[in-house]
């Protein structure tokens, strides 16, 4: 008899869906959304709703494997395990534990996935990661003005009248939010998109902007020069804000067309905006997280908060500047000291340099756990030949993945069906418990088994005791315990978080220094042109078949490209072209879209490296003015044409 079964999604996607699983004989035959789930509303996205595919693919790995002669062939976990136990122990011992690097990245959500941070603390402490390659910039800069990053509630959005999705193309990043955006805006809100690419979210808002790319942060400050001229700011404002002279006087440093000019955008839009955020407030800004991933995104970020604060928004429902829900806010991982307890660490967006240049001692062995850094991090090729030339590297995935076929062992783990584990939630204040809805095929094992058992063998076993229910206890209850929320409650359905606010900042509480918000008041350099020779910027977007390499599919041919159609060089819609930056090229098949910029390259993320599909191969490995994130959105490249389809000369 079939059988529906409950768990969470556990991918880095800011929904963490609830999904029905229907059960047939040990297999899962059927995802659907939960319907009573205040956010999941009985659908899944386009990705989820065709994991299945992922679930029972071919090519999933069921065994360990071990390197042997050049290639990786199947072996025992305990053959597995032995070597990798056997080979840590000798480099700490001969280099210290600094040798010894571990990265763990987002590709799973799942709070039990910091065991293996414990892990190998506890074994070293070893070297970590620094950064964030996705948020970096965002993180830094809503840390620096509030003392703490969180967001409203979405429920809040119910006493807006004017709804900023900035930078955010919430059909693909947080698909939803679109039945709370549509509720909102039938019931008179007006919802405006300001983003330099053309999607399928502008469908359902108001008034759409397009600036230039990097343009945002002189948008802002257009909104904040008129609403100072017009006194249209909070009178108090200077009560609960610090620096608002020296930000009035960064605004006013130029004229309001000056500002728009740089952010091309007409005037109007600029002097609409200010209305809508002072006398006609309140406003919310739901900031995208790409707005973060260029140079000075973190300026720009910045520049949003600043805007929320001095009109007023801040503090009052229907406003706030949401760019990230405070997900771990109901656990606790105190106990892992991360960044304190380590000897040094490796900047996320530079892995592959800072790997290649590190000495005394070198980096001897990487274990990767929830990444395929490879394809996901800037300068592919660089990645590659940095872990090429490691003495052991040890990836844990469920697929070989570009990562996984350069390990020395590669450890297959559970998948998102298969999840024991406990989640919050960067899109919303809802937490809770995923279930296996199906056992994991045998030879598989899931990452805090991994890590327990390596622990057994390096003499470590009491560190990871406990299964994961256990854990789960231990994480939930010093936090949720002193509000009466118990794991069995978890376990029965998922909750709103009762630590997280509602309205984050009311009453005007800030965890800065001073007691008051820390506004920007400076500005970042002016983002540079394109240069005439690479006239495009590449913006490699996450797509709805794919938010990241790690679960994506292998898909055969070239990757498509889409740009304007004036600035396709020549190519006709369909045709084939080389996409060349200063670090590399690709072949790839153009797509023409009048809707777009005429400064913009748009390609998918999460293309694999093997199959000529992936876009950081052609990006620099650069960072963020904060946070360390990646400046993934400033590569200029250019097309090349023509070129011959393949058996037919140009």
């Amino acid at each position: 008899m079939p059988e529906q079964r409950r768990t969470l999604c556990n991918r880095d996607c800011p929904d963490v869906c609830e999904i029905v699983a229907t059960v047939e004989d040990g297999r899962v035959v059927r995802m659907q959304g939960a319907k009573d789930h205040p956010y999941t509303r009985g659908f899944l996205c386009h990705r989820t709703s065709r994991f299945l595919e992922t679930q029972y693919a071919r090519d999933r790995l069921t065994t360990p494997l071990v390197r042997r002669g050049g290639g990786l062939e199947p072996a025992s976990w305990d053959e597995a395990l032995g070597l990798v136990a056997r080979e840590l122990l000798r480099i700490r011992a001969e280099s210290g534990p600094a040798a010894i690097f571990h990265y763990r990245s987002g590709g799973s959500l799942g709070l039990l996935k910091h065991l293996s941070d414990y892990f190998f603390e506890r074994f070293g402490p070893v070297t970590i990661k620094r950064g964030d390659i996705c948020s970096g910039a965002g993180d830094r800069a809503q840390m620096m003005d509030f003392g703490i990053e969180d967001a409203n509630d979405l429920e809040d959005l119910d006493a807006s009248r004017t709804i900023v999705l900035w930078g955010k193309n919430a059909v693909v990043s947080s698909p939803h939010l679109l039945p709370i955006l549509r509720q909102k805006r039938d019931r008179g809100a007006e919802v405006i998109l300001i983003d330099p690419v053309r999607h399928r979210t502008a469908a359902l808002c108001d008034r759409v902007l397009q600036p230039r790319p990097g343009g945002d942060f002189a948008l802002a400050m257009a909104v904040l020069r008129t609403m100072f001229a017009r006194g249209w700011t909070v009178p108090d404002a200077r009560d609960f804000c610090d620096h608002v002279d020296a930000l009035e006087q960064l605004a006013t440093s130029r004229t309001l067309a000056a500002w728009c000019a740089e952010a091309d955008v007409p005037v109007e839009a600029a002097e609409h905006l200010a209305r809508r955020f002072g006398p006609d407030k309140p406003a919310a800004i739901l900031v995208g997280w790409g707005l973060g991933r260029r140079s000075h995104g973190g300026a720009t970020i910045r520049a949003l908060d600043a805007l929320s604060a001095v009109s007023g928004n801040l503090d009052i429902p229907g406003g706030g500047a949401s760019y990230y829900f405070k997900r771990r806010g109901a656990f606790d991982l105190s106990f892992i000291r991360g960044e304190a307890a380590a000897p040094r660490t490796v900047c996320e967006p530079l892995f592959g340099p800072e790997l290649l240049a590190m000495n005394d001692p070198p980096i001897r062995a990487v274990w990767i756990t929830a990444g395929n850094p490879v394809a996901m991090l800037p300068e592919s090729e660089t990645t590659v030949r940095a872990l090429a030339s490691r003495e052991l590297v040890v990836v844990v995935d469920s697929f070989l993945t570009d990562t996984a076929r350069l390990a020395h062992v590669v450890l297959p783990t559970t998948t998102l069906l298969e999840a024991d584990d406990l989640l919050g939630a960067y899109g919303h204040h809802h937490i809770g418990v995923a279930r296996p809805v199906v056992a994991p095929p045998e030879g598989v094992r899931s990452d805090l088994e991994i890590v327990q058992a390596l622990a057994e063998r390096v003499g470590l076993s009491d560190v990871l005791s406990g299964d994961a229910r256990a854990w789960q206890q231990r994480l939930v209850d010093p936090m949720l315990g002193p509000h009466g929320v118990t794991l069995d409650e978890l376990e029965r359905a998922p909750r709103r978080s009762p630590v997280a606010p509602r309205v984050v900042f009311s009453g005007r509480r800030f965890a800065t220094p001073s007691g008051k918000v820390n506004l920007l008041h400076e500005a970042p350099p002016a983002p540079a042109p394109a240069p005439a020779l690479r006239p495009l910027w590449l913006m490699a977007l996450s797509t709805e078949r794919s938010q990241s390499s790690q679960w994506a599919r292998p898909e055969a041919g070239p990757a498509t490209v889409t740009v304007h159609p004036d600035s396709a060089a020549g190519v006709p819609d369909g045709g084939l072209a080389r996409l060349e930056s200063a670090h590399g090229s690709l072949v790839v098949r153009v797509a023409h879209d009048a809707d777009q910029r005429r400064d913009v390259a748009l390609m998918p993320k999460g293309g694999h490296l093997r199959d000529g599909r992936c876009p950081n191969a052609l990006i620099a490995a650069r960072t963020t003015d904060l946070g360390e994130g990646g400046a993934l959105y400033d590569e200029p490249v250019r097309l090349l044409a023509p070129f011959a389809e393949p058996g037919n000369p140009a």
